[in-house]
């Protein structure tokens, strides 16, 4: 695997978040995301970088966003990874998947079930030709029209799993529902979150159906559930 790749993680702190996200009233879930992420960042060995609002430079997501990753790109690598906080989901071979389609000389999007994109990777001649502060931020469209604008360059665009990122209140109600893919950690902390007592005692179900599953196929977690 060419070593010239590294991972952008672009994700605010808990204190950061609270000006976009009404969820991130609640400091441990948002710092639980963000070690989860950090967390799995780590074990694809590549040289990563947090940039959390502090580092951020820009007015607009598209030109902090676009900012952080020529930085990146200013420290001598090749091709950047970038991913967020917001997909529990999110797992080492993702980026390990997205590491080896650079390698290849394709683009990599790693579509969210909203619309957006959890994960993309490309390399710095690819960037330079992608108009990213025309890009339509935080819209439906965003990883269709990113898509399209890196397809019209005759680069091949390889696309990842599609997974839910959490944006919303709503997004932490289906988020319980995806028990088996998060830790028992955010898990628990999520439960609190939620107000009415039924998904607080959903989650607790599911917690310990979870432990039940493992218990009983006692021959190591498949690696969807490794954190």
């Amino acid at each position: 695997m060419n070593r010239q790749t590294a991972v952008l993680i672009f994700a605010n702190s808990s204190q950061g978040e609270r000006k976009f996200k009404s969820f991130a009233k609640g400091d441990a879930f948002v710092e639980e995301l963000n070690e989860n992420i950090l967390q799995t960042v780590k074990k694809s060995k590549l040289p990563y970088y947090l940039f959390t609002e502090k580092e951020q430079v820009g007015k607009s997501f598209g030109e902090r966003f676009s900012n952080a990753i020529q930085a990146v790109f200013e420290k001598g690598f090749e091709s950047v990874i970038t991913v967020g906080n917001d997909t529990p989901q999110l797992r080492k071979h993702h980026i390990l998947q997205a590491a080896n389609e650079i390698d290849k000389n394709k683009c990599v999007v790693g579509p969210s079930i909203d619309g957006g994109f959890y994960l993309m990777g490309l390399s710095r001649k690819q960037f330079g030709e992608i108009s990213f502060l025309d890009l339509p931020w935080q819209t439906k469209s965003l990883e269709k029209t990113i898509s399209f604008q890196i397809e019209a360059t005759q680069t091949e665009v390889i696309k990842l799993d599609t997974l839910l990122d959490v944006d919303s209140a709503s997004d932490l109600k289906e988020l319980v529902k995806l028990s088996q893919h998060i830790s028992g950690k955010l898990l628990s902390i999520l439960s609190s979150l939620l107000n009415a007592n039924v998904s607080i005692s959903l989650a607790t179900k599911l917690l310990i159906g979870r432990q039940e599953k493992r218990n009983y196929f006692n021959k190591g977690s498949p690696e969807f559930l490794a954190i």
